[in-house]
């Protein structure tokens, strides 16, 4: 039988909050809106950016969150570009071991993020990971988590039962994302969100390291099946 483990990205497999940071400071500088706590920001990573500053920003106007996020996506692609030292997104230890140990065990590997689909195709161009994922979705393809959209569209995709697909991510988004498409949901301990954040979200369990993560997903399935 199929089965499919959907993985977040920042936070998730790359540790990308330097650069995620340094965007947002340059961002709300070009735009004179006040830049929220470094914990705050973070808080918010894997939202899509209208919904992120959105939710940072609940008193301002939607000419001003588009303007934020136009300055965003400005400030993040010159920081890669210059190849500042902000832009370095290094994956969590264990993390591309994992990947290539579930496509060796028969796991689909799917992604879900709140990434543009350019941030992605930047992702897989420098890291070369590309050919272990199956299917993917990104902001551009489906509304911002916690809809279940982009997870209903990688099961449409694959021909997986939500029975048989697990999400993996960091923040409540995500596993409230799975849950609500009616897939388990497995949180990582060393993203944006508290531990307890992702255990109240409805996550099967919550792994402190990669090493982890095989034993945790087919409890995941086990359960669904009991």
């Amino acid at each position: 039988m199929l089965k499919l483990a959907i993985f977040d990205v920042d936070g998730t497999l790359i540790d990308s909050q330097a650069i995620i940071l340094a965007a947002m400071a340059e961002a709300h500088a070009e735009t004179d809106v006040p830049l929220p706590p470094r914990e705050q920001v973070l808080s918010i990573v894997g939202l899509s950016l209208h919904r992120a500053f959105a939710t940072m920003h609940p008193e301002i106007d939607e000419g001003t969150i588009d303007a934020l996020a136009t300055a965003y996506k400005a400030a993040f692609s010159r920081i890669r570009a210059e190849g500042r030292a902000e832009a370095a997104t290094p994956f969590f230890p264990g993390a591309m071991a994992a990947l290539e140990r579930l496509d060796r065990e028969g796991w689909l590997l799917g992604i879900a993020t709140g990434k543009a689909r350019r941030g992605l195709r930047h992702l897989f161009d420098t890291h070369g990971i590309e050919p272990l994922f199956i299917a993917t979705q990104t902001a551009d393809d489906a509304p911002s988590k916690p809809h279940p959209g982009m997870v209903l569209n990688l099961l449409a995709a694959t021909g997986v039962e939500a029975t048989r697909a697990v999400m993996i991510g960091d923040t409540a988004w995500d596993i409230e994302m799975g849950r609500a498409a009616r897939t388990s949901a497995v949180g990582v301990a060393w993203g944006y969100h508290p531990v307890e954040a992702l255990h109240r979200a409805g996550a099967a369990s919550v792994i402190e390291h990669f090493d982890h993560l095989d034993a945790a997903l087919d409890a995941a399935l086990a359960g669904r099946a009991a």
